[in-house]
C-alpha cells in the first residue's frame, strides 16, 4: 500500500460515517521525457520567472492571482484558499445510487482505491461494500481534493471499494456535433455478417498484461542506438495512398482476407457466400449484353 493516502476523510451514508483513506489506483506509464537543449553548446535550456520591466523574481514573492479584467487581478495566498469552507473536503456523502450502466463510460475519469482508515471502521466499511455488491449499484457523491470538487462514484471491488472521479456535463463535448455528417443508412447485410464473424473470432477475455507501450519501447531502442553512435536510416511510412476511394468490393475483399488469415470453416463459408454475391452484378451485366451474330458462310 502507498505510504501516503491521496485523501483522508469519511464516507457518510445517512447517519452512518465510515473513516476511510483513498489511494491512487493507477500510475504513469513508462513515458520518455525530453529536455530542450541548445544544440551548439549541448546545454539544457532553463526558464526563469520574470516580471516585465523588473526581471527575475524570487519564488517567495509569487502569489496566486485571478484576472477579473485585462491586467487586473485579485490576489490570494495559500492560507486564504485553504480556508474556503466546504464539507466535501473531509466528507464524501453518498446522495444517490444508480446502476453502473446508467453512466456513460465517457464520464469516468480516474480510479482510486478506498480502504477503511482503521479497525473500528472495518465493520461499517464491509457492510457498505456488500450492500453495493448485492444491489449491483454504485454510490454517487461529491468530494473536494487538490483544489477542486469532483463528482465521484463508489463501487465494490474485491475486499475493498473503488472510487472514480467523474467529469461534469460541461466537460464532455456533445457527440452530435462530431457525428452529424455520418450517414444514417443501414449497412450491407453481407458486409455486416463478415464483420461480426471477424469480431466473434477475435473475441476473448481482457488481460491488461498482454498490452504494453510499444512506442516507448521503440524510443528507448532509438536512444540506445544513438548513445552507441549508430547511424539511423529514417524511412517514411507514407506511401501517398488514399483509401477514401475504396468501394464495396474492396471492403468485401479486405474482410474476406481478414477472415481467411484467421482460419476456420465458418469464415470460409461466409467469404464464399460474399464472393458469390459480389459476382452477381457482373453476371447480370454479362447476361444483358446482346449475343454477337455468327459470321455468314461464303458461297462456293
Amino acid at each position: 500500500m502507498a505510504a501516503r493516502p491521496y485523501w483522508k476523510g469519511q464516507i457518510r451514508l445517512a447517519l452512518v460515517s465510515i473513516p476511510v483513506e483513498i489511494y491512487s489506483a493507477t500510475r504513469s506509464g513508462a513515458t520518455i521525457a525530453f529536455n530542450q537543449i541548445h544544440e551548439p553548446s549541448g546545454q539544457r535550456i532553463k526558464y526563469e520567472k520574470v516580471v516585465p520591466g523588473i526581471g527575475p523574481v524570487d519564488v517567495d514573492e509569487i502569489v496566486k492571482g485571478f484576472e477579473y479584467a485585462k491586467g487586473e487581478y485579485v490576489l490570494l495566498d495559500d492560507d486564504e484558499i485553504e480556508g474556503v469552507k466546504l464539507e466535501s473536503k473531509k466528507t464524501l456523502e453518498l446522495t444517490q445510487f444508480v446502476d453502473s450502466h446508467d453512466i456513460d463510460a465517457i464520464y469516468f475519469e480516474k480510479p482510486y482505491y478506498v480502504v477503511p482508515a482503521d479497525d473500528l471502521a472495518e465493520e461499517a466499511f464491509i457492510v457498505l461494500r456488500e450492500a453495493l455488491r448485492r444491489t449491483r449499484k454504485i454510490g454517487l457523491g461529491q468530494l473536494a481534493m487538490r483544489g477542486r470538487e469532483y463528482v465521484v462514484s463508489i463501487k465494490a471491488c474485491g475486499r475493498g471499494m473503488v472510487m472514480e472521479t467523474l467529469r461534469y456535463a460541461d466537460e464532455v463535448n456533445k457527440a452530435t456535433s462530431y457525428f452529424r455528417e455520418i450517414g444514417d443508412t443501414d449497412p450491407d447485410e453481407e458486409l455486416l455478417d463478415l464483420a461480426t464473424t471477424l469480431i466473434d473470432k477475435k473475441t476473448g477475455k481482457f488481460d491488461a498484461r498482454e498490452f504494453h507501450d510499444r512506442y516507448a519501447d521503440a524510443l528507448k531502442e532509438l536512444i540506445e542506438r544513438k548513445k552507441k553512435g549508430k547511424t539511423l536510416n529514417i524511412e517514411s511510412d507514407d506511401k501517398g495512398s488514399d483509401s477514401r476511394g475504396s468501394n464495396v468490393v474492396d471492403l468485401m475483399a479486405a474482410l474476406k482476407n481478414s477472415l481467411g488469415s484467421s482460419g476456420g470453416g465458418s469464415s470460409k463459408a461466409a467469404a464464399k457466400k460474399t464472393s458469390k454475391a459480389a459476382a452477381k452484378p457482373a453476371a447480370k451485366k454479362a447476361a444483358a449484353k446482346p449475343a454477337t451474330k455468327p459470321a455468314a458462310r461464303k458461297r462456293a
